[in-house]
């Protein structure tokens, strides 16, 4: 059940990093977000805990060796920093966990069979091309059963803009328990992605994410036209409050003028002062402005889809008359209907300052982020009123804390992300 407990601090002793000095691990602490007690036994509610993890990819590790020059040595190997990443899975004990960076040979011989051990059944999506490492979706099988797994590519042949490698996944789950009512109205989606790093191309990032909110948005509709609860995972390579982020969280993004540079956020001056074009993506994609498809069967899969990456539009059907339909795809205007929100605040207490969740030789800041459908201003008796309760997390540091510990990855934290863990409650 969900949070776990997070009181105690963080005391895993790793293996010895070749003599250097000692660091001391990061003093993490879990934060309620809920006062509210726990209800009676036979209360149709379900509690669960998810974590977000980029694990840093080993062959990216060693593509980008420069980032890394400020670490000892002695923790970069995969064999020092494998048994530290599975002992802060295992630490952590969350019921779901979306992994970034995974590394395809990695997952098969060591990450899958060690989680499948502790009970955890796992879900997996490469990145398309030549990338090594891709994004796992993986959970508790006691806690969950899997109702569909489905991977989402961001590459389309022949698009000019969608012309990167970046993947997400999207599960739909089923809570195991008595007290949760089995069937549709109790499932919850968990989606998992990694966008595009490079800070100057805030477009390709948008069309990457129109193509996972469609699809969330297709695979969380129920029978009855409701939507199940979304908890959205991943490293977003977007700052808090960048215009991306903005979007997530406010369901609407107006990018009349706005450089590509200034997207993401990652660039406090960015270069380049190419603005983003109206329409950014193409229509050809199927995906209208309020990000979602626009096939002509609501519950089929469409042609642009992972499934039919190959296959154009068949046919493209909308509501209003084509000239209200172009004039509204034209405007320098996207929309989401997720209501999303985040689990962190972004900004330590009291004193204000950034929290961070990654750290290497040129940047720290925060990219990673668990999103979800907040259940704040819904109403349970209305469809489409179910939503998730944040119940706390594990709280978050600064620069000054990881500066103080030799930066990311060091002796005890083997990654350059830090893990991300939420817990939430679901009503059924």
């Amino acid at each position: 059940a969900a949070p776990p407990p997070h009181q105690q601090q963080e005391e895993r002793r790793p293996p010895s990093a070749g003599g250097s000095p000692p660091v001391r691990c990061l003093q993490r602490r879990w934060e309620t977000c809920s006062a509210e007690p726990q209800p009676p036994g036979d209360s149709a509610v379900f509690d669960f805990s998810v974590m977000s993890y980029n694990i840093l990819s080993q062959e990216l590790l060693q593509e980008n060796a420069y980032l890394y020059r400020h670490c000892d040595p002695g923790v970069l190997p995969w064999q020092y920093r494998l048994p530290n990443l599975l002992a802060e899975i295992r630490q952590h004990d969350a019921d779901v966990l979306c992994l970034q960076e995974v590394q395809e040979d990695h997952y098969e011989d060591q990450i899958k069979p060690a989680l499948q051990a502790l009970g955890y059944q796992c879900e997996y999506k490469k990145r398309t091309g030549k990338k090594p490492d891709g994004c796992a979706v993986i959970f508790k099988a006691s806690r969950f059963s899997l109702v569909s797994s489905t991977p989402v590519e961001f590459y389309r042949r022949g698009d000019a803009l969608l012309d990167r490698d970046n993947v997400g996944m999207v599960v739909l789950l089923e809570p195991n328990g008595g007290a949760v009512r089995s069937g549709p109205s109790s499932l919850v989606c968990v989606a998992n992605t990694h966008l595009l790093y490079n800070p100057r191309r805030g477009d390709i990032k948008l069309a990457q994410l129109a193509i996972l909110l469609a699809e969330i948005g297709r695979l969380s509709r129920l029978p009855d036209g409701s939507g199940a609860p979304v908890v959205l995972c991943g490293d977003f390579n977007s700052s808090p409050w960048s215009p991306l982020y903005r979007f997530l969280t406010t369901g609407c993004l107006e990018y009349q003028g706005m450089q590509i540079g200034m997207v993401s956020g990652q660039e406090s001056s960015p270069k380049g002062h190419r603005l983003l074009t109206c329409p950014i993506w193409s229509g050809s994609l199927g995906i209208s402005q309020r990000c979602r498809y626009e096939s002509s069967r609501p519950d089929e899969p469409p042609a642009s889809s992972p499934t039919a990456v190959e296959g154009g539009m068949s046919s493209l059907t909308v509501a209003d008359p084509a000239t209200k339909a172009a004039a509204a795809f034209n405007s320098a205007r996207i929309e989401h209907n997720l209501k999303l929100r985040s689990s962190y605040q972004h900004r330590l207490t009291p004193d204000g300052r950034p929290e961070i969740t990654t750290c290497h030789s040129r940047t720290a800041l925060t990219v990673d982020y668990i999103l979800y459908s907040s259940d704040v201003n819904v109403t349970s008796s209305l469809p489409g009123g179910r939503g998730l309760q944040l119940l706390g997390r594990l709280s978050l540091v600064g620069q000054s804390e990881l500066e103080e510990v030799s930066g990311l990855p060091n002796q005890h934290h083997s990654s350059d992300h830090l893990p991300l863990l939420a817990g939430f409650r679901l009503r059924c």
